[in-house]
Formats: C-alpha cells, sequence, structure tokens
C-alpha cells in the first residue's frame, strides 16, 4: 500500500495532508525517513513524528453544525469547534470541508481520508446543497447569473442549480446546488449579484441530509451511507 493511502487509512490526515508530512520528513518506516510514493507493508513499522501509527476502524459521524462554532480540530483564537459537539470517544475525527463561522447545517466527520479526498477533491464534483436566505426579494431570471457562473474575485464559478422555495416583500429562500468548494462560496455568488446572505445552512451532500437531526445533534453514518458517499 502507498504510503499516503496507509497513513490516510491510520486516521492521520487526508492523503494530500500526508504527502506533505513525508516531504517534510515526519514520516519513517522502519526507523528510515519515508519519500513520497513508498510502499509500506503489513510487517512495517511506520512512526509519525515519533509515534507509531496503525490501520483502524474509521469512525463516520454527520452533524448538524450551528453557527457560532469553527470547523476546525481546534481553534488558537480559543472558540467553539465542532469536535467540542461530538463524543469524547469518537477518535481522531476531523471535519470534512469547511462550512464558516457563521453558517450552519450539514457536515461530515470522519477519520478515514481517503472518504475526505474523495469527497472535498475538485475533480469528483460532489454536489453540496445549501439553503440560502436573502434580504428582499429575487426573479427565478434573477438568479441566472448565477446558475451561469459568476466572477467571485478573480475566479468564475461553475454551472449550478438554484431555484426559488419561498418568498415575500421581506426576504427570498433558494436552494442552490453547487460541486465545488471555495472559500465562502456560496455567499461570495450571492454578493457578485448585489444580495446578502442572511443565512446559509447546507442540508445535502448527494442525497445524504439532515433529517431527523436537531441543531448540535449527530449521528453515525451507515455502512451503506458511507458506500454511497464513495460512489458520487
Amino acid at each position: 500500500m502507498r504510503i499516503n493511502k496507509y497513513l490516510a487509512a491510520c486516521g492521520v490526515a487526508s492523503r494530500r495532508e500526508c504527502d506533505r508530512l513525508i516531504a517534510d520528513g515526519a514520516v519513517t518506516i522502519n526507523g528510515q525517513i519515508a519519500q513520497v510514493g513508498a510502499d509500506v507493508g503489513a510487517e512495517d513499522t511506520v512512526e509519525v513524528n515519533g509515534k507509531a501509527v496503525a490501520v483502524q476502524k474509521n469512525e463516520y459521524y454527520i452533524l448538524n453544525k450551528p453557527k457560532g462554532y469553527i470547523c476546525s480540530v481546534k481553534d488558537e483564537k480559543g472558540r467553539k469547534t465542532v469536535l467540542d459537539l461530538m463524543p469524547q470517544n469518537a477518535g481522531r475525527i476531523y471535519p470534512v470541508g469547511r462550512l464558516d463561522y457563521d453558517s450552519e447545517g450539514l457536515l461530515i466527520l470522519t477519520t478515514d481520508g481517503e472518504l475526505a479526498q474523495h469527497l472535498t477533491h475538485p475533480s469528483n464534483e460532489v454536489p453540496k446543497t445549501y439553503l440560502v436566505k436573502i434580504e428582499g426579494t429575487i426573479t427565478e431570471a434573477g438568479l441566472n447569473p448565477i446558475r451561469s457562473g459568476v466572477d467571485i474575485g478573480g475566479y468564475v464559478t461553475k454551472k449550478c442549480k438554484a431555484h426559488i422555495v419561498e418568498t415575500n416583500k421581506e426576504y427570498t429562500k433558494i436552494h442552490i446546488t453547487i460541486t465545488e468548494g471555495k472559500n465562502r462560496e456560496v455567499r461570495k455568488m450571492f454578493e457578485a449579484i448585489g444580495k446578502e446572505v442572511s443565512l446559509l445552512k447546507r442540508i445535502k451532500i448527494g442525497e445524504i441530509n439532515l433529517r431527523g437531526l436537531d441543531r448540535g445533534a449527530y449521528r453515525k453514518l451507515t455502512a451503506q451511507e458511507v458506500a454511497y458517499l464513495l460512489s458520487i
């Protein structure tokens, strides 16, 4: 097994992050500094920063993230992180992708670097659906620039799906499905058409949704759900 895949299976980090650790000389195989692309077998001893690692049974959770939590394992500013909402015995889980501090909704946390890589790599175009609330009104035609792709500061977004689900004089609610994950992308897309987002909630990844989960609540993903996420 390639060393980056092995480390990901051990729950160290995603394959990409593991490659960085290897390049930095933090990984050894049988006491020798590992090289990127090296193979490792069951008889080998692998250490990261001097600590032995081994393949573990992966954990998979879905969390309904509330506002006011950072999608990180720890925060240097002392803010609450999504791990504060998870059980103590969950293992070395980490969030897959990000929802910003003021956003809420569906977040997957896992020890499985392979799944994390699959869900976040741009080439896989995994669909993520959000509920967006904007101040004031907009027509379906007014969403066409977003559907076609808008410039969010030197980058033109990919085509996406968007439609109005509720509207009145004060606000409009929209479902938008994107297949990429630039920093604060959805907020910037609406800013590009002169609309401010007052609520942003991720409600689906593929067909996995938040049904039955209150804000701040979590549950384990089923084996069938994990297999589905790896297939999309």
